[in-house]
């Protein structure tokens, strides 16, 4: 695994979004990617839907903000 998210992504991604399938598959798609979850997810209600958020990150940079 490259120590840099690919297609310059950043290492932090915070994936908002109403609480669907659609959703869901971004979030995997990150994972695919080599993103891990960072933290819980988060739900909300807007008056119409529930929007869900998580936060994803690419590991190398959990390790360097270690070092």
């Amino acid at each position: 695994m490259t120590t840099l998210p690919p297609d310059n992504l950043p290492s932090y991604r915070l994936l908002t979004g109403p609480d669907d399938a659609q959703f869901c598959h971004r979030v995997s798609e990150a994972l695919a990617l080599g993103y891990v979850l960072y933290g819980s997810p988060a739900v909300t209600f807007n008056g119409e839907r529930v929007i869900a958020a998580q936060a994803v990150i690419w590991p190398h940079s959990v390790a360097a903000s270690h070092a």
